[in-house]
């Protein structure tokens, strides 16, 4: 490597005093003088800012660190991406090493590797789940070291390891593979290279270790064990010695070449030749082993391979298994990747001083006092409470940021004031409201994240609707002064039109104007001049126009009030775009219209920017012929959703050349059919293939299986285990009421009248848990 990295925080001054931190023997500091010269050293820097900083401006320069290269900026990361040393070296050393580690998601790409690295390099393939973790570090330091010998391939997860024979994907946080390709012949073009895997934790030393064993599979000697000095030795690996006769010395250079083969990277195996069999051991013509692991060393009869490569396994069940087992051993019962990340995280602490904190006393004083009250409602046994904690004190934060004064931001533990939760009717965690004083609450729907979060306070502090009085404020609303203020909340305005304000639909429309508040802008203009923009737009009043900014365009939609509910369904249908971009935000409200998909992937090639457009812009074209209201036409860019290569992948099997173009029947059936690669994706093919599709003319590409989403691990019952070892000690009972008192009373009347026993009740005992 030609490269000189240093890795260092530096925090700039504006003056030309040093600045003072309170940790400064673990930072490099310099004047902005001195800064400005190093950049011309041609090193590589790691550089945070500092407050006082001058060199760039913005409100997210704190949350920025810059990766320089001279006095260019390779990279700029999130500071919640560098958040420890590991995440630090791994990310600098992959943004380093750009060009020679190759990212892959699918098999198709994997094997474009192994295809230029046949006969030339073999191939060393990691995959981590989550970049910046400690397993990616050590992947990376390998890397930078043996970038030059082998050809390093990073994936994160998907078909790529059900490709390297891992059969559960979700248990695997972390594997490395060796990829036998140099040996591999180029007339083999479309045999993968046989691989090895690594069965040890992803660290440095490990990987360092199985590398040199990849090298020295098998050798010969003819002296005594003891005397043989390999690589293994100082690895403190396993020796499997194999002692060979003159008369059978072939046939045990083959033996010796399947077992080191079998058992590469796992034991180091040495063919003995010799004439006098070892000490003790009689001279049968049989083939016998050593194995050899620190100071215990065991004679074995080579009868058969399997029961040697068996032998080994078992005396080799790593400690290092039973370390990762106790390691692991809660993750891998962990329902999804939040918990895990949560379990992850489990060591850092939050900083809740940025949010409010309470309690059944200081509940509904605070929400009395501000003018707006966002209250996040939780449990800290819940993983995606938890996970959501971080995103919503960053929402502080940003508000803060902002100078945004009249928003109190609180959060409170479900799990310790469960009185105040049941009274507000909280279901599910977690959960967030909007408090005004004096008014209902309002529930937040949206994803929970921080930029979706923050949308929803600023726009709930907007007026809605807002009331206009005129042509030329209606005109600000939709693309003006007023449009442009909140444009980057509100993208997408909508504007009710009515006659008169005495017209009867106005107070429904201002209801199920309040209820919008939060998802969109809402303007009201009841005027004379609306009959001629209802002419204009061909609607009959009153009618909603939905504006999507000066250059977009405007659509009008006629309302038929009646409740203020139905209204806003009606209104929230609307601002759905007929031709959208589908992202992981907004992919659930485009699925709830219950449609087939007519959807395009388009690529993320610089190249292809003005192809992409010229097939967009042809697919918009199909809107205005009105044959597809069946479908909802949408697309997905790859580079923007990377997701959407793995969606590609599971309707076709493979990913094909882009743009393509696929209708997806997720409601009725799971069929998928894929328009035919090479053909224009102009207007006229695009319906007659659609037609030949509805006629039952086009067979599936692919089928998508309902698969119910049910948990990892089996429901255990903690109470029924409890039986089985004190009967009926921890089964349900039914609790003594008012009622069996009564009964009780009522036999015991009974029995001194006639004499008689009262009749009673067997108690009632259940297995059934149903608490659980």
């Amino acid at each position: 490597m030609a490269w000189f990295i240093c890795v260092i925080i530096l925090l700039l001054c504006s003056k030309s005093e040093q600045c003072t931190t309170g940790n400064a023997s673990k930072l490099i500091e310099h004047t902005a003088a001195h800064f400005f010269e190093k950049m011309q050293s041609g090193k590589m820097y790691f550089i945070y800012f500092g407050k006082q900083a001058k060199y760039c401006t913005g409100e997210k320069l704190m949350k920025k660190v810059y990766l320089f290269r001279g006095g260019n900026v390779l990279k700029s990361f999130d500071t919640d991406t560098v958040f420890d040393v590991n995440a630090i070296v791994a990310h600098v050393l992959f943004t380093v090493l750009f060009d020679e580690v190759r990212y892959v998601h699918t098999i198709a790409e994997l094997q474009s590797v192994e295809r230029a690295a046949k006969g030339k390099a073999d191939i060393v393939l990691g995959h981590v789940q989550v970049l910046g973790l400690p397993e990616h570090r050590a992947l990376m330091e390998t890397a930078f070291v043996y970038g030059v010998k082998y050809q390093f391939v990073l994936t994160t997860g998907g078909p790529v390891l059900t490709n390297m024979g891992v059969d559960d994907i979700s248990s695997l946080t972390a594997g490395l593979w060796f990829l036998h390709c140099k040996g591999a012949s180029q007339s083999q073009h479309s045999d993968p290279c046989p691989h090895t895997a690594l069965r040890r934790a992803l660290t440095t030393l490990h990987i360092y270790t199985f590398l040199q064993l990849m090298e020295a599979p098998l050798s010969e000697a003819s002296v005594e064990p003891s005397e043989v000095n390999m690589v293994h030795s100082h690895l403190q690996v396993p020796l499997l010695f194999l002692f060979s006769q003159p008369h059978t010395v072939a046939l045990d250079r083959v033996t010796a070449q399947t077992l080191a083969w079998r058992l590469r990277g796992q034991v180091g195996l040495v063919l003995i030749h010799r004439s006098v069999p070892a000490k003790g051991h009689d001279n049968t013509g049989s083939s016998y082993l050593l194995l050899g692991c620190g100071s215990e060393v065991k004679y074995l009869i080579l009868n058969n391979l399997e029961e040697v490569i068996d032998l080994f396994r078992d005396e080799s069940t790593p400690e290092e298994e039973e370390e990762d087992d106790d390691n692991w051993a809660t993750l891998d019962v962990l329902d999804d990747e939040v918990a895990e990340s949560v379990y992850r995280d489990r060591g850092q602490s939050l900083d809740m001083d940025a949010v409010t904190e309470l309690t059944a006393d200081t509940f509904h004083s605070t929400v009395a006092e501000s003018d707006y009250t966002v209250v996040l409602f939780y449990v800290k046994w819940d993983a995606v409470s938890m996970a959501f904690m971080q995103s919503y004190i960053e929402v502080s934060e940003s508000l803060e940021d902002a100078d945004v004064s009249d928003v109190e931001l609180a959060v409170l533990d479900c799990g310790e004031w469960t009185d105040v939760c049941s009274a507000q009717k909280i279901r599910s965690f977690p959960t967030v409201r909007l408090y005004r004083p004096q008014e209902p609450s309002q529930p937040y729907q949206g994803m929970l994240g921080t930029e979706s979060v923050n949308r929803f306070i600023m726009l709930s502090r907007l007026v809605s609707p807002v009331l206009l009085s005129s042509p030329d404020e209606v005109t600000s609303f939709l693309e003006g002064d007023l449009y442009q203020r909140h444009a980057a909340i509100a993208p997408v305005t909508v504007l009710g039109l009515f006659s008169s304000t005495a017209d009867a639909g106005v107070p429904v429309f201002k209801e199920a104007a309040k209820a919008l508040r939060g998802e969109t802008m809402v303007g009201l203009f009841a005027d004379r001049q609306a009959e001629i923009w209802a002419v204009e737009y061909s609607v009959t009043l009153p009618a909603i126009l939905v504006s999507r900014g000066p250059t977009g365009q405007t659509e009008a939609h006629s309302l038929n009030l009646c409740m203020p509910d139905q209204l806003v369904t009606h209104i929230q249908r609307a601002l759905l775009d007929t031709f959208p971009e589908l992202t992981v935000e907004n992919l659930p409200l485009y699925l709830e219209v219950k449609k087939k998909l007519l959807l395009l992937f388009v690529g993320e090639e610089e190249s292809g920017r003005k192809g992409n457009k010229r097939v967009l812009d042809d697919m918009r074209s199909l809107l205005n012929t009105g044959l597809l209201n069946p479908y909802l036409p949408c697309w997905i860019h790859l580079g923007h959703t990377p997701a959407g290569k793995a969606v590609l992948e599971a309707y076709l099997g493979f990913l094909p050349l882009l743009p393509a173009l696929v209708v997806s029947q997720l409601a009725t059936g799971g069929e998928v059919f894929h328009y035919p690669t090479g053909r224009p994706l102009m207007v006229q093919p695009i319906l007659q293939w659609l037609q030949r599709v509805e006629d039952g003319e086009e067979p599936p590409a692919g089928v998508i299986v309902d698969e119910k989403w049910m948990p990892s691990m089996p429901f255990y019952d903690f109470l029924s285990v409890m039986d089985q070892e004190v009967p009926g000690y921890a089964s349900q009972r039914s609790a003594k009421t008012k009622t069996n008192r009564i009964e009780r009373a009522e036999g015991e009347k009974e029995k001194s009248s006639s004499g008689g026993s009262p009749t009673t009740k067997p108690p009632q005992t259940s297995h059934h848990h149903s608490e659980l």
